[in-house]
């Protein structure tokens, strides 16, 4: 049986059922710790798998094999992010092109307080607002001047794009072994007083030259290729095509759940980025 990308043997779906059955004082927290450990499903940082762990445990039980334990709080997820203050308040309108603005510089968002700021932005001026980041993620604030003019998110890689499997020529075990390896930039917002032209395209060349620094320093491991997801029928996707990015070709429209194809999605294109010229080598080993 497969859940969250990993087959569960017999043997081991038995050992989760004794597991979940002889601890019920056990929060779920604690219970995907000891069943990860038992199965020895370790992140490629050393980590548990603790996360997706607890959402396989959550799918099999609604396929019947056990009773989860009540969660003790509840779950926030595809809750609307509510805060809002006077520190994401519309900033110095700017309308020098890229090659006129002085101080730009991008940092990375590791404080607590400016990762509730960074939420914030999204949330208020992003169209898609805010969602948390799947799996390993980065986030990034863009200053020019000290100010923030632009934000970056990148997370967890879509389990499953014919046309960038296609491209990479990798097989479903090989794509289950790396696909950490793969990047999304799921979120890219230019705050919206800001009219720099060729400064989405200037930003997407400098952060390519730096996330894999980064990733590695966070991680410990180091992404070979990036990806993102441009809706159709609202953006072009010209900064990206600009930045070299690599146009593979559309979505389905269709959730990466969806099995019956019951829920429609925007078409979006798909663009890659290689961080490395033999990703396709390393993507394809194993």
């Amino acid at each position: 049986m497969k859940y969250c990308g990993r087959d569960f043997t017999e043997e081991e779906i038995a050992l989760i059922k004794k597991i979940v059955s002889r601890k019920p004082e056990h929060n779920r927290y604690t219970l995907s710790k000891i069943i990860c450990k038992n199965l020895q499903w370790y992140k490629h940082d050393g980590g548990l798998k603790d996360m997706s762990c607890r959402v396989a445990m959550l799918r099999m039980e609604s396929d019947g094999l056990f009773v989860l334990p009540k969660p003790i709080h509840k779950n926030s997820n595809g809750k609307k992010y509510l805060r809002c203050t006077a520190q994401s308040n519309p900033g110095t309108p700017s309308n020098l092109p890229v090659d006129k603005l002085e101080g730009l510089e991008i940092s990375i968002v590791s404080l607590k307080e400016k990762t509730s700021l960074w939420n914030e932005y999204i949330n208020r001026y992003h169209y898609l607002g805010h969602k948390p980041l799947p799996g390993a993620n980065l986030k990034y604030f863009v200053y020019c001047n000290n100010q923030i003019v632009a934000l970056l998110g990148f997370g967890a890689a879509a389990w499953k794009v014919l046309p960038r499997d296609n491209f990479i020529g990798w097989t479903s075990e090989q794509r289950m072994y790396n696909l950490h390896l793969i990047v999304n930039n799921a979120r890219f917002l230019i705050l919206p007083w800001i009219n720099s032209k060729n400064l989405a395209s200037k930003i997407l060349s400098l952060i390519a030259k730096r996330i894999t620094y980064d990733w590695y320093e966070r991680y410990k491991y180091t992404p070979v290729l990036l990806e993102t997801f441009v809706e159709k029928q609202r953006f072009y996707g010209t900064c990206y095509k600009a930045a070299n990015w690599i146009y593979l070709g559309i979505t389905k429209g269709r959730g990466k759940l969806d099995r019956l194809n019951e829920y429609k999605l925007p078409i979006k294109d798909i663009l890659i980025f290689p961080l490395q010229k033999k990703f396709r080598q390393i993507l394809c080993s194993g």
